[in-house]
């Protein structure tokens, strides 16, 4: 990709976050409803935009049924407000559709549509978060280009390491260079996060950073450990932020979300 996509940049409206990940299982859709949690009980007037188009999962972490969706404001069978709705732990949702193949690449009508939608929520929100899907299709790298920062979901796991300097490296030739953010979930030990983050970096200074004009500097949003507790939430299909919120992983989630809030 030689064409750099440009950031969309507001002066007013919600802060835009992209979460993604290199590879799928790595507990993205969990980290975005709970960090909207934890961000909601800070008082943020925040939305979790389902941008999985063609995958989507949100609802059933939330356990909410997916009664009007995204598909249904693109194809005007209903209206924006008609679509968005509450969840669980106090913020708002718009969720996607699941097994559409037409959203499995961007299309120029997709696009715009995306584009409409955020326009639309930027003002009624102080925070958006964009649960991509994982992975570096058009659709998703798209979707990152209209966040004003991104965060990277990655476990400990080699393969969850190669995929997420994969997507770090798309990214930064890609698109023009925004704030990245590393969330190292389900860490084993104290201080695994700030090791994988080094590891990364080391990385991309090495193959990536020699090419751009502006060097990529990946900054540690957190690490959550690993928690028997999130298991029991995601299959029991409840926010860990409100069944548990005392546990360890709750805790660490907290912690992101508060420095998610700092420029």
């Amino acid at each position: 990709m030689s064409e750099l996509v440009q950031p969309v940049t507001h002066r007013h409206g919600a802060r835009i976050t992209a979460i993604t990940s290199g590879k799928g299982g790595v507990g993205k859709t969990f980290v975005a409803a709970n960090l909207a949690a934890a961000l909601a009980r800070s008082g943020e007037r925040v939305l979790v935009l389902d941008a999985d188009l063609g995958l989507a999962n949100l609802d059933v972490v939330l356990n909410l049924a997916a009664r009007v969706t995204l598909h249904d404001v693109f194809t005007g069978r209903a209206s924006l407000d008609e679509a968005l709705q509450p969840a669980p732990g106090g913020f708002s949702v718009l969720l996607a559709g699941s097994g559409l193949v037409e959203y499995s690449r961007m299309t120029p009508e997709v696009r715009d549509k995306l584009m409409d939608i955020i326009a639309q929520v930027r003002p009624r929100f102080d925070h958006v978060l964009l649960d991509t899907g994982a992975g570096i299709s058009d659709v998703v790298l798209f979707t990152v280009s209209l966040a004003d920062e991104v965060l990277v979901v990655a476990t400990p796991e080699p393969t969850s390491l190669t995929d997420a300097y994969a997507t770090i490296k798309v990214l930064a030739t890609s698109q023009a260079v925004r704030p990245v953010r590393l969330l190292v979930n389900q860490a084993q030990r104290a201080g695994e996060g700030r090791a994988v983050r080094a590891q990364l970096q080391q990385v991309v200074d090495r193959f990536v950073n020699t090419g751009l004009a502006e060097p990529l500097v990946l900054a540690l949003l957190g690490e959550v450990p690993l928690d028997p507790s999130v298991r029991d939430a995601v299959q029991r299909r409840r926010l860990l932020m409100e069944s548990l919120p005392g546990c360890p992983a709750a805790i660490a989630l907290v912690a992101a979300a508060g420095k998610l809030l700092s420029p």
